[in-house]
């Protein structure tokens, strides 16, 4: 998959895509049902597959002191749609200067002149434009005279529920991962480098790696079975874990991490990246009366998670 992030200029061969168009949060099985809609006049007329979507998130430029509510990184976002096929990820640098735009403008000037788009679909709610003022019907006749075919993908909804970013988060709030992946159909992850930490749990037999959360939607605090994807280096791939997310609250007030145990696993991961799937909640986070009662208690939670993790 090859990542533009610009709409300006564009390869002949990055160009005539039939695309997915939205923010795409989670990649959550209502943006599925969008992409495969976009793959069917793909595999019609040989146009490649691609997603137009916007960083950041439009959210962060309107109101940048808002709570963090991403469910996925850049870089997860585009792993996640790699798998699904995507050929090329149109990330439009999403500023005042895009905002700005008429509904006309970036119809024209956007989606027909710079990405030279052959069919677009969006979903039902798709709001577009200056003030948000173009609606996916706008976007119908917008297409009609620029020379790209438009389809409105219906919203998507599972055992009653609409599949929704704020359905998933809700659900992840509460501790609830499995219902999340249902909605999204896979695993909520964490993606991200391994960074340096305190290495407090190599000291206690427990060597973590340790991730960075900050712009993200946080689940429950608390310690979870983890299913785990070493995406580089050369010891590249699949493992199972434990994993605490929060704020280490043995150890004072601390800015909120991901730290990963990788069981049977021996090896340096500093620099690589990690993938995390949140497979189950285990517990919150609890404050202990010494290193024997939290260590014993951190045994407990491998034993348990790997019980869960052997049932998959």
């Amino acid at each position: 998959m090859r990542i533009h992030h610009h709409w300006q200029g564009l390869a002949n061969e990055a160009r005539g895509a039939s695309v997915a168009m939205g923010n795409f949060d989670g990649v959550h099985l209502g943006h599925q049902s969008v992409i495969d809609l976009a793959r069917r006049p793909g595999a019609d007329s040989g146009a490649p597959l691609g997603i137009v979507t916007f960083e950041p998130h439009p959210r962060q430029v309107f109101a940048p002191d808002a709570p963090p509510f991403r469910l996925m990184n850049p870089e997860a976002r585009a792993n996640r749609l790699a798998k699904l096929g995507v050929q090329h990820l149109y990330e439009l640098p999403f500023d005042r200067a895009l905002a700005s735009l008429s509904p006309e403008s970036f119809a024209r000037d956007v989606l027909a002149a710079g990405l030279g788009i052959r069919h677009v679909v969006v979903g039902s709610d798709f709001c577009f434009g200056k003030g948000r003022a173009g609606r996916a019907a706008d976007l119908q006749a917008l297409g009609q005279a620029h020379g790209f075919d438009v389809t409105i993908a219906p919203l998507l909804s599972v055992a009653g529920t609409e599949v929704s970013s704020t359905a998933i988060r809700q659900a992840l709030t509460e501790g609830r991962p499995r219902d999340a992946a249902a909605m999204l159909g896979h695993w909520h992850r964490i993606e991200g480098e391994v960074i340096h930490g305190e290495k407090r749990g190599r000291d206690l037999g427990y060597p973590t790696a340790n991730m960075s959360v900050d712009g993200l939607h946080l689940p429950r605090l608390g310690v979870y079975a983890v299913k785990v994807d070493i995406l580089t280096g050369p010891q590249a791939g699949p493992h199972i874990g434990a994993a605490s997310l929060g704020v280490r609250p043995m150890f004072g007030v601390n800015r909120p991490n991901l730290e990963t145990f990788l069981f049977d696993f021996k090896g340096d991961l500093y620099g690589q990246h990690l993938s995390v799937a949140f497979v189950d909640y285990l517990r919150p986070e609890m404050k202990f009366d010494g290193l024997e009662a939290l260590i014993t208690q951190m045994d407990a939670d491998c034993a348990r998670a790997r019980m869960i993790l052997s049932q998959l």
